[in-house]
């Protein structure tokens, strides 16, 4: 069974614009994926409609995960609170509850199996509690666990929102653009905690990222979109100069260019060549 499968998914704004353009994916289980594209190429609306944030054009498109439909024709599925449970979704802006100790942010992540009764006020037994330490230690700030929420820095937020997955139980994670707004070092740790999180939990996750060279890093699979279509799905290994000059377009002087850890680097002037020929 696929982790993920989408179906001629596509997406038409209010104001006329196509975000998606019958999009057909299979993502298997265990996979992760990086989403690669120019700003506006429809990575964000493409993981929101997979996670079931946003509805698809009306007779347009179907999304499956882990084998229940998540939406179809433009209806998502009347249980899609229940199944968000298992689809954890990273942030770019993090959604933390600033003024909360992060320990208690990370415990919401559990929500979906807590009574109502005590879902509403906020109250965690101390088994609830404990893995959400263990999940902070998991992301190396564990220290920070009693700390309000906006004393963090913001990579320490981002490992936060991780850890808040975690212990959601999710067999999915979708993140977007989960580096944006990192230093470098930062970027590389929370990276290096996706990777480990579907390496060590087998879970299936989708990240989308403009910094190509993570994405090639990391990811044995790149799904580049250009204007709402896929352009490229295949083995990071055969992300080229061309592809990104075909991708990126005028936007080509900031796109970064992959890093390869056992090949030859492509180099800047590669990929001027290739937008010129």
């Amino acid at each position: 069974m696929s982790s993920i499968r989408i179906d001629q998914l596509s997406k038409t704004f209010g104001n006329g614009r196509r975000a998606l353009q019958s999009v057909s994916l299979t993502i298997e289980p265990g996979e992760m994926v990086g989403l690669i594209g120019a700003s506006g190429s429809g990575k964000s609306t493409l993981l929101r409609h997979i996670a079931g944030l946003a509805s698809c054009d009306r007779d347009a498109g179907r999304i499956e995960v882990d084998g229940r439909i998540v939406q179809r024709d433009g209806r998502i599925a009347k249980d899609i609170r229940q199944q968000r449970a298992s689809i954890g979704f990273v942030f770019q802006q993090f959604n933390l509850v600033d003024r909360l100790p992060v320990i208690t942010n990370v415990c919401v992540g559990g929500l979906a199996r807590v009574p109502l009764w005590r879902s509403l006020p906020g109250w965690f037994t101390a088994a609830e509690r404990k893995a959400a330490f263990e999940a902070l230690a998991r992301v190396g700030i564990e220290e920070q666990a009693y700390q309000r929420a906006s004393t963090l820095s913001g990579g320490q937020q981002q490992r936060a929102a991780i850890a808040r997955v975690l212990i959601q139980g999710a067999r999915t994670l979708l993140a977007d653009e989960p580096i944006a707004s990192l230093d470098p070092e930062s970027a590389r740790r929370v990276m290096e905690l996706l990777h480990d999180i579907n390496l060590r939990d087998g879970i299936t996750v989708v990240v989308s990222l403009h910094q190509v060279d993570m994405a090639t890093h990391y990811c044995p699979r790149i799904v580049a979109l250009k204007d709402g279509q896929v352009l490229f799905d295949g083995p990071s290994e055969d992300v080229t100069g061309s592809l990104l000059a075909e991708v990126y377009g005028s936007e080509l002087e900031s796109a970064p260019i992959p890093h390869r850890s056992r090949r030859a680097p492509l180099r800047l002037a590669t990929v001027a060549a290739a937008a010129g020929s």
